[in-house]
């Protein structure tokens, strides 16, 4: 397994930026965590979703109103993953323990595993952001190719084009194919993943058998094995789509960096964990609340990234304190304007990944 390590001997930023922010905290006398602002979200998307899929079991809705309402059902649960699933797997939803476990398994109720969630995001994606040979967000791939340090194969020329096709089919390919196989080899990409508990055992099967029986087995029954399937697969592709996307906005544009390790490889890295993590991860449309509403504060990564165990309504406030520090030290705050911005530049930086890279270096040579 690749191992990696930082510089921390050099963290006066990071020092200086959690004074600054514990001082916020303690001025304003709030939590870290989540407050009436998050729990009224909550309420409305959790809701809204129930709403949704009781009405498409029990309420007599023709075929095209049908399959509309499935694709709202899977923004909606983009959202929830966003806004409530993502704050409690990693604790900043609420101070009690047992409330941020029950509504971590959201994750198991939109069809993934917030055991193996919380190593792949919480540990691995942000100990080592943008690390190639690690970081299973952009793990290798004959598919797509996300950094200039994995190989380059005749497919990825095009990319760009099937990007949003495979996106689309992210959410089904971990449902019925990634839990399995972490769970089956108990490993995540490269790295060893925790055993599981007789706890853990029987919350993997069991939520599993619930989203089949929830969302295949009684829709069938309900609308037959053709609609059905439509429903399954809009459903499916709008939150496929919308959890990449905006995934991909923080890590995989033009202004984050790369690290590459090799298999078994020790390398160390000669900035601080925290000033790693800002050069790899970037903002987009911090001045939207619509934006930042939907997408769970998202859209400020940087803050996220820095401080995971703040609740993300938070973010805001903290983003003046963070791009202060980020100036005092000399340091990037990469962000984009607009949410289109940040989208127009993950497709350029995908279409120059898809280029071979020869032909990279001959563009290059020429602007020069």
């Amino acid at each position: 397994m690749a191992k990696i390590t930082f510089d921390n001997r050099n963290n006066q930023f990071y020092q200086s930026l959690k004074v600054a922010v514990d001082q916020y905290f303690e001025g304003k006398k709030i939590k870290k965590t989540g407050d009436w602002r998050l729990y009224i979200k909550t309420i409305t998307l959790v809701g809204a979703a129930i709403i949704i899929y009781l009405s498409l079991m029990f309420l007599n809705i023709s075929a095209l109103p049908a399959l509309l309402l499935c694709a709202v059902l899977g923004y909606v649960f983009a959202c929830i993953g966003f806004a409530v699933m993502h704050d409690a797997n990693h604790g900043s939803y609420s101070t009690k323990p047992w409330l941020n476990d029950a509504l971590g398994l959201t994750a198991n109720a939109l069809g993934a595993s917030s055991f193996f969630w919380k190593q792949k995001h919480n540990i691995i994606h942000h100990t080592y952001t943008n690390v190639d040979g690690i970081d299973d967000d952009i793990a290798k791939s004959p598919i797509i190719r996300q950094c200039d340090t994995q190989k380059w194969v005749p497919a990825h020329k095009v990319q760009h084009v099937y990007l949003l096709p495979i996106y689309a089919l992210s959410s089904i390919f971990w449902l019925f194919f990634m839990d399995f196989t972490k769970y089956f080899t108990r490993k995540i990409y490269t790295t060893d993943a925790w055993k599981l508990t007789a706890k853990s055992h029987v919350i993997f099967w069991v939520t599993k058998i619930c989203y089949f029986t929830f969302y295949m087995i009684i829709p069938a029954m309900v609308w037959g094995i053709g609609p059905w399937l439509a429903g399954f697969f809009i459903l499916h592709a709008v939150m496929g789509v919308t959890l990449s996307v905006v995934f991909q906005l923080a890590h995989v544009v033009e202004s984050t960096e790369f690290e590459s390790v090799a298999l078994d490889e020790t390398k160390h890295i000669e900035s601080a964990w925290a000033e790693h993590e800002i050069r790899t991860t970037a903002n987009f449309a911090m001045g939207s609340k619509t934006v930042s509403w939907f997408v769970g504060g998202l859209n400020f990564q940087i803050e996220h990234h820095l401080f995971p165990r703040v609740s993300h309504i938070h973010y805001p406030a903290i983003s003046k304190i963070v791009m202060a520090k980020c100036l005092e030290y000399n340091l990037p705050y990469n962000k984009y304007d607009t949410m289109l911005q940040a989208v127009a530049s993950h497709f350029k930086v995908m279409k120059t990944l898809g280029k071979k890279p020869v032909e990279v270096k001959r563009t290059q040579a020429q602007a020069a």
